[in-house]
């Protein structure tokens, strides 16, 4: 269709003779809403679908005690060349809820409703998020943990002290059960966070779950299609996966590193979380040298959510490329 000199100039002629329509006919009357939509994200890996439960995030002040072996200088040019503020640190959660077809599986368990009450909703929403999500707590057939972190175990507990998952079973690594119910262990740990650690992995699995676990080992399947895979350095049994079905893959890395940025980009920082730092650097380079030469897609439990994506080589560390958000599963 063409459209003349003369038409044109007619239809602008016919718009400067109509009345200005009243600017007060749309009210904008909406009230503010000032919340969040549930955050959740789902997508499929060959037949098992993978939702990505978010657990909410929590942002701190950035100590320099924070990243042992850099200052913190050179830890706020990192955050702002990834446009991220100065002088605080944010630290995402993102459990997951893995749909086999035949069972319902949570890995990991985020902070827990102690949490969300002390952070004023910040973090601790797994479980809220979760029935948003379609899904009933009392449904999960398996939980299966990491590494006995707060943010990872906590939300075994519901806010009464009883189970958040009544009818599931609740798996663990071995390694990781071994050191943190040893009481030689718990009587050598330093005071401060690692006597902390000790005293409230008691209290979830000692009072609350009456031991009532089962471990696993590395190398094998624990759930259908999720394979254990040694990843100690974090804590002395911590465990990643990988998720297969049919031609799809992903490696779900718990805490490989914590937040990418700069965690990622700078695999030699050792930040004060990690029990044995040194461990857990070559562990770092390891999987995502590894990752990198497979091209695997990589599911972080502490990346911004829904922490998805790829990763490729940068210099002496690694670029991640987030994993476009897709409407349909």
């Amino acid at each position: 269709m063409e459209i003349s000199r003369r038409d044109a100039l007619a239809g602008a002629a016919a718009l400067a003779a109509a009345p200005m329509l009243a600017a007060n006919d749309a009210k904008a009357a909406a009230p503010i809403v000032d919340k969040q939509a549930p955050s959740f994200y789902r997508y499929k890996v060959g037949d098992i679908e993978v939702t990505v439960v978010s657990d909410g995030r929590f942002t701190f002040p950035l100590e320099d005690s924070f990243i042992l072996n850099a200052r913190k200088d050179e830890i706020n040019a990192a955050l702002e060349k990834a446009f991220l503020p100065r002088d605080v640190f944010t630290i995402y959660f993102a459990p997951l809820v893995i749909n086999t077809g035949g069972k319902l599986v949570v890995i990991d368990t985020g902070n827990g409703p102690v949490a969300k009450v002390n952070n004023k909703g910040s973090n601790g929403l797994l479980v809220e998020n979760m029935v948003a999500a379609g899904f009933d707590p009392k449904a999960v057939d398996m939980v299966v943990i990491s590494h006995f972190h707060t943010d990872h175990v906590n939300g075994l507990l519901a806010a009464d002290g009883t189970p958040a998952f009544p009818n599931a079973e609740v798996l663990v690594p071995a390694a990781e059960w071994k050191f943190w119910m040893d009481d030689g262990e718990m009587s050598r740990a330093p005071a401060g966070r690692m006597q902390g650690l000790f005293k409230n992995n008691r209290n979830i699995f000692d009072a609350a779950l009456k031991r009532k676990v089962t471990p696993y080992e590395w190398n094998k399947e624990v759930a259908p299609g999720l394979l254990a895979v040694e990843t100690i350095g974090h804590t002395p049994g911590h465990t990643s996966y990988v998720l297969s079905s049919g031609s799809g893959k992903v490696f779900i890395q718990s805490d490989v590193t914590n937040n990418p940025n700069p965690f990622a980009t700078h695999p030699g920082w050792h930040a004060f979380f990690d029990q044995d730092a040194d461990m857990a650097e070559k562990t770092r380079r390891r999987i995502y040298d590894m990752v990198v030469a497979e091209k695997l897609l990589v599911q972080a439990f502490h990346y911004p959510f829904p922490g998805l994506a790829h990763l490729e080589k940068d210099g002496d560390g690694y670029r991640v490329v987030p994993m476009p958000w897709n409407p349909t599963i």
